[in-house]
């Protein structure tokens, strides 16, 4: 019996990797690149109207919150983990070079981003309780009729699995036990990890039983701060080694046009640093419909302009602020095998000794809570949609519960029965963007004439 589960959990864990390879890197970064080009480079030429927009972001729609709020709400599920870990793995796997094609794949993602946040708007649906709501679920029932709402179905189930937000709390308890628990003499035990589980669920608990409102209020606040914070730290870092600078620099662009390891190499490091880029900023998979479908926002183009900022500070700003010290440091080659956070938490304790990891960790407290805020909220929109509003509040009990959960048992095929969901929620987002694109063509004519 044993070794039939572990042959299912090998086959699942192999299934997973690869829809999470190459066929998701083709549909996200193909897919957005075709919105790129159709909709005239938005992300680009656009990017002005962008910070205007966000300037004016109070409006009289329907909706719960303002667009502000809507996009530091959809800016603390993205900017987590991935941020730290996963830029650490894109260096480790792929070189520098990784991190110019990493603000490639920003680029096209505002693009996506712009048509989520767009579409949002234009195709708000009622819950049961007759509540306007956005998402993709909305979007493909109302933008392309009722005949897709099997899909619209789908893109809810999976939904639920795949924000369930598991690794985010595993990952935190062990850079916990391994930070400071550990080498204070406390033994790692199960206890002790369903100690920690219960604390995580208490404070995401105080937060998301306050529903959307409390979640976003929060996140306008925290989000701000969590991110200047961290560029300070950066900055001080750089400073400090502002020799450095320069080389490194010149190593990003060397290192992504470098055709020294032949053409596999350079193909090899373009695809590792887009598609680590894709995962971060959540473009196509639909996450972020559902947070700026709460916007009171009833300009569609103003608030696909809001959204598409996202990505530039996710996937731009914030990853460039974590490989600029894992470059400064020059110590992300892995013998024992890929370990994302602890080459992050390394590399700052290499160059602020005594105190590094100290603060990188406080910055891993900030960044994981956030993403367990907000994941709460699009698994509590994808449980009204199937189940009804009157039973989606039920939701959260069992999103505390997977916390604790999390916290105790090793990740393995979880963590890819929840990749494999997020793969599967970018098939009905991507279909509706790219089908409903020239309807938003059309009104962004209008918008900037």
């Amino acid at each position: 019996m044993t070794t039939y589960f572990e042959k299912l959990s090998a086959g699942i864990t192999s299934f997973s990797d690869f829809i999470c390879g190459y066929p998701m890197f083709l549909l996200l970064i193909g897919g957005g690149l075709i919105l790129f080009c159709y909709s005239g480079a938005v992300s680009i030429r656009r990017i002005g109207y962008s910070m205007k927009a966000l300037a004016h972001s109070e409006s009289q729609g329907e909706g719960q919150i303002s667009s502000f709020q809507a996009l530091m709400s959809a800016i603390a599920s993205t900017v987590g983990m991935g941020n730290i870990a996963g830029v650490a793995i894109a260096i480790t796997v792929g070189g520098p070079g990784a991190i110019f094609w990493m603000w490639i794949s920003a680029i096209v993602g505002m693009s996506t981003k712009f048509f989520e946040g767009a579409l949002a708007i234009m195709y708000k649906g009622h819950d049961s309780a007759g509540q306007p709501q956005g998402g993709v679920m909305y979007i493909l029932e109302e933008g392309l009729g009722k005949r897709w709402r099997p899909l619209a179905i789908f893109f809810a189930i999976v939904g639920l699995i795949g924000t369930l937000c598991v690794m985010q709390a595993n990952q935190l308890v062990e850079s916990v036990t391994t930070v400071f628990t550990t080498p204070m003499g406390i033994e790692n035990t199960l206890g002790l990890r369903f100690t920690m589980g219960v604390i995580i669920a208490v404070i995401v608990g105080c937060v998301i039983i306050g529903g959307i409102k409390r979640i976003s209020v929060i996140s306008s606040k925290i989000v701000p701060v969590m991110v200047g914070c961290y560029m300070l730290l950066v900055v001080a870092i750089i400073l400090l080694n502002f020799d450095k600078i320069p080389g490194i620099i010149a190593s990003i662009f060397h290192s992504a046009f470098s055709f020294e390891a032949g053409l596999g190499g350079f193909i090899g490091t373009a695809l590792t640093g887009a598609r680590r880029a894709a995962y971060v900023n959540e473009a196509g998979v639909g996450t972020a419909s559902m947070m700026h479908g709460a916007s009171r926002n009833d300009n569609p183009v103003r608030e696909g302009l809001i959204a598409m900022t996202g990505p530039a500070i996710d996937s731009g700003l914030v990853c460039t602020l974590t490989a600029l010290p894992i470059l400064i440091a020059n110590d992300y080659a892995s013998s024992e095998g890929i370990k994302g956070l602890y080459i992050a938490l390394n590399s700052f304790e290499h160059l602020l000794p005594g105190y590094g990891q100290y603060l990188l960790m406080i910055m891993v407290f900030f960044f994981a809570f956030s993403t367990m805020f907000s994941y709460s909220y699009y698994g509590l929109k994808c449980t009204g949609y199937l189940f009804g509003a009157h039973r989606a509040k039920y939701y959260n009990y069992f999103y505390l519960m997977m916390i604790v959960v999390a916290a105790m048992v090793p990740l393995g095929v979880a963590v890819a029965v929840m990749d494999l969901a997020f793969a599967f929620m970018a098939v009905p987002t991507m279909i509706a963007l790219l089908s409903l694109a020239p309807r938003v063509k059309k009104l962004m004519k209008e918008y900037f004439k």
